[in-house]
C-alpha cells in the first residue's frame, strides 16, 4: 500500500497493528471512528459483521450481499462500488459528524444480534433444518446384496444433542 501511494499519504498518521489477539481487534474496532469495507459484488465475509457486532460505523461498497446485511443510513453509510469520490465523501461526512452516526452503530450492533447471533439464531436454524432433513429420509427398500458385509450398511447414528 506504501508502495502505491508514495507521498499521498502522511505516514505518522499510520498504524499498523500487525497480528494482534482477537479481543484486540474488537477493542479497535469498538474504538474506529469508520470501518471501511470494500468488497466484490459477490462476497461477505465474517469481518463485516464482526465489526458491526462491535458497534463499529461501517462505510462499504453496495453490492448485492451487503444489502443484505447494511441498510443506507440506518445501520450503516452503503457507497457505490466503483465510486472513489463518494467514498471519499462519506468517509469525510462520517468523521467530521460523528455525533450523527452513534444511532446507526447501535443499529448496526442490534442487527448483528438480530439476525446472525450464533447461539440464538444462526446455530437453532442449522439444527432445524438438520432436523427437517432427517424427517424427510426414506428408509433403504433394497437389501444389500448378500456377500456385503453388514457393518457397511449400518444406520447412522442419532444425531447428538
Amino acid at each position: 500500500m506504501l508502495h502505491e501511494t508514495g507521498a499521498l499519504l502522511d505516514p505518522s498518521r499510520l498504524h499498523f497493528i500487525g497480528h494482534v489477539p482477537h479481543q484486540t481487534l474488537h477493542d479497535v474496532l469498538r474504538i474506529s471512528a469508520c470501518h471501511v469495507y470494500l468488497t466484490v459484488p459477490f462476497v461477505l465475509s465474517w469481518s463485516l459483521l464482526e465489526a458491526m457486532a462491535c458497534g463499529a460505523l461501517v462505510v462499504a461498497s453496495a453490492t448485492p450481499p451487503v444489502h443484505e446485511v447494511i441498510r443506507d443510513g440506518l445501520n450503516g453509510r452503503l457507497v457505490p462500488f466503483a465510486d472513489p469520490l463518494a467514498l471519499a465523501r462519506t468517509i469525510a461526512e462520517v468523521l467530521a459528524h460523528p455525533e450523527r452516526h452513534q444511532p446507526m452503530r447501535r443499529a448496526a450492533r442490534r442487527t448483528v444480534l438480530e439476525h446472525y447471533d450464533l447461539a440464538s439464531v444462526c446455530l437453532p436454524q442449522q439444527l432445524a433444518l438438520v432436523d427437517r432433513l432427517l424427517a424427510k429420509r426414506r428408509p433403504r427398500t433394497q437389501q444389500p446384496p448378500d456377500h456385503v458385509g453388514p457393518l457397511l450398511f449400518r444406520p447412522p447414528p442419532p444425531r447428538l444433542r
